[in-house]
Order: structure tokens, then C-alpha cells, then sequence
């Protein structure tokens, strides 16, 4: 059977029918495809906002339930002056009272700048900085209890954050106290570090409900 010119041009538009439609077929599919696509990458950015909101409310509960547990605490260390700026001068107040209390011989202090303190037995400070203020203190004692006596009185039941780091003693006199006059036998010099704790800078006050 011969396809004569005639059949040709009445093919050739049924042909060309059959290719639009293919074509707009094709670009419906591609556009379903995508369609589709974007539909599913929405949803899986809808599931992962409401993930992200649980795990926030679940974490804001969990954060209250520690403030509230461990607040109080905290509120106290800012009493005694363990978090916050550094309070040289109650320290010094209250060494020249214990040193007025004992009637020890003569004292002298000095206190260096604070700075940054990374002491080894603690692993993480959870954003906190650790600072410390070296106290040298030199002092003549008649005998080791002065000193002794003179460290624990500055710090009753562990109110003032100190660490006792380094003593060195020498003897003045050693043939001892003869008659009514006394003379002092030692010589200590030693080092306190006293501890502050400051805040991270993005804390706030809270006070749970």
C-alpha cells in the first residue's frame, strides 16, 4: 500500500496532535514530579518544626524543674559573695578583725589582680568563669595554731571561698619565750586564692513561678 501526498498531509497533522500531546503529557508529569517534591520536602520542614517545638517545651520543663531545684542554692552562694564581683575589701575587713580577735603580732597583706583560674579537680564550668584573686599574707606567730586559727576564723563554716595554697615558715627565735615578755617564734608567708564565680554573659535572672 502507497502513502500518496494526500495521506501525508492528513498524517502529518494527526502526527502532529499525537506529538503535543505527548509533550504536554511529559511536562504534566514533570510538573506532578515537582509538585510532589515540594509538597513532601514542606511536610518533612513542618514535622521537623514541630519536632523541634516539642523538644523546646520538653526542654524549657526540664530547665524549670533544675532552677527551681537548684535556685535557693545559688541565691545563697550570691549572699556569701561567691558569684559576682570580687569583695576585696570584706576580705580584708574581716582578716584585720580575726587578727584584732587573736591579738596576733604584726601582719601584712597584699592582694594581686584577679584573673582567669582553671584549677585541674573541676572538668566544666557550663559557660561559668572561674576567677581568682592570690591574698599573700606574711605574719609573725608565736606559735603554728595562730595560723591555724586565723584561716579557719576566715572562713566558718565554709562562708568565704579561699583555698590555704602555699605556707612557708620560718623560726625567729629559737630559744623560746623567757619571763613575762612575748616574742614571736615564727614567721609564715603564705598564698590564698580567693574564688569568685562569674555569670556567662547571656544569663539572666529567673524566678520560677
Amino acid at each position: 500500500m502507497k502513502i500518496d501526498k494526500q495521506d501525508w498531509k492528513k498524517l502529518r497533522v494527526s502526527l502532529m496532535v499525537l506529538l503535543l500531546a505527548i509533550l504536554i503529557g511529559l511536562l504534566l508529569c514533570a510538573w506532578a514530579y515537582n509538585y510532589g517534591n515540594a509538597q513532601q520536602q514542606a511536610l518533612q520542614a513542618q514535622q521537623d518544626s514541630l519536632s523541634s517545638a516539642k523538644q523546646r517545651y520538653l526542654s524549657s520543663g526540664m530547665e524549670k524543674q533544675v532552677i527551681t531545684e537548684y535556685l535557693p542554692g545559688y541565691k545563697n552562694l550570691i549572699s556569701k559573695g561567691f558569684v559576682g564581683e570580687e569583695r576585696r575589701i570584706e576580705w580584708v575587713d574581716e582578716l584585720r578583725r580575726q587578727h584584732k580577735n587573736f591579738k596576733l603580732f604584726s601582719i601584712k597583706y597584699s592582694i594581686g589582680l584577679e584573673a582567669p583560674y582553671k584549677p585541674s579537680f573541676v572538668t566544666s564550668m557550663g559557660g561559668f568563669v572561674l576567677n581568682r584573686s592570690v591574698m599573700t599574707l606574711e605574719l609573725d606567730m608565736l606559735h603554728e595554731e595562730d595560723l591555724l586559727q586565723l584561716t579557719e576564723q576566715l572562713s566558718p563554716k565554709n562562708e568565704k571561698d579561699f583555698i590555704l595554697r602555699d605556707c612557708e615558715m620560718t623560726r625567729l627565735n629559737s630559744t623560746g619565750n623567757i619571763g613575762k615578755q612575748l616574742v614571736a617564734n615564727l614567721h609564715a608567708k603564705c598564698d590564698l586564692d580567693w574564688l569568685t564565680l562569674r555569670e556567662p554573659s547571656n544569663v539572666q535572672a529567673v524566678t520560677p513561678q
